[in-house]
């Protein structure tokens, strides 16, 4: 039987040879892998459309079982060039793909996220901040991982007091009187958690610019890292080297300061 979906490479895999086991996050089914025969053969019609990142329209061979389906054509839609070029866009959006694929299951549709993850990636090679889409994009999965922060008041007692702190263990803010309570928990400054509440809220599609100071970058990523590191077990390779570029480019600035 064939069939026909609209998704994005998340992950792909050499197989054999010639061939390569591709991930795909469609519109209709959620995650997917398929097998792409003889797409590392240059001259292949699957070698451009098993790329990772690739937007397009897959049309695969399906069989009865839970079987996996072998890819036979693909049309796309967006291969994001201007993202592939830039080393930065193109690691966040690394990070961004394996992020989801660790953090989803087989085959459960999610339109909402593949609209997420298309925009995340249509933003990225229009250019817009790497480092606030990614930042977005973690505290919308921290939602779909069941550990989002509460946000809206203190996590202890439920009153609504300022200033607040954030507790990773207790879940949430802390108001002043609850913050005794977690001697660890994280100062911030009111633009972070009002941020990450907006974050936890809002539609991605109505983004405009945000001016975020580096201060409140800095907190922003310690406590959603604070949280994934503390509740999910991930070890993701493009995190690690996201890092690492992040690293070399804050050395690359101080040096030219």
């Amino acid at each position: 039987m064939l069939v026909k979906w609209e998704g994005i490479v998340i992950r792909s895999v050499d197989y054999g040879e010639s061939s390569k086991v591709v991930t795909l996050f469609t519109r209709e089914n959620g995650k997917l892998g398929v097998m792409a025969r003889g797409a590392k053969k240059t001259k292949s019609r699957l070698a451009a459309v098993s790329q990772l990142f690739s937007h397009g329209y897959f049309l695969c061979k399906a069989g009865p079982g839970a079987g996996m389906p072998d890819l036979s054509q693909g049309d796309i839609v967006d291969s994001f060039r201007d993202m592939r070029q830039a080393l930065t866009a193109t690691a966040y959006a690394a990070y961004i793909a394996e992020l989801l694929d660790r953090l989803t299951h087989e085959r459960e549709p999610n339109p909402y996220l593949f609209q997420l993850l298309l925009q995340t990636f249509c933003y990225l090679d229009e250019g817009v901040d790497p480092e606030i889409l990614c930042r977005i994009f973690e505290v919308k999965m921290l939602i779909v991982a069941g550990i989002s922060p509460q946000l809206s008041a203190c996590a202890n007692c439920g009153q609504q007091r300022e200033p607040y702190a954030i507790s990773v263990s207790q879940g949430g803010l802390l108001c002043p009187s609850c913050q005794p309570s977690d001697p660890y928990a994280l100062a911030v400054t009111p633009s972070t958690w009002k941020l990450l509440r907006l974050f936890q809220v809002f539609d991605l599609e109505r983004l405009g610019d945000i001016e975020v100071k580096p201060a409140t970058r800095s907190q922003l990523k310690h406590v959603i890292r604070s949280f994934m590191d503390e509740h999910l077990d991930l070890r993701l390779k493009s995190r690690a080297f996201l890092e690492q570029l992040e690293r070399m480019e804050r050395m690359a600035q101080s040096d030219s300061d």
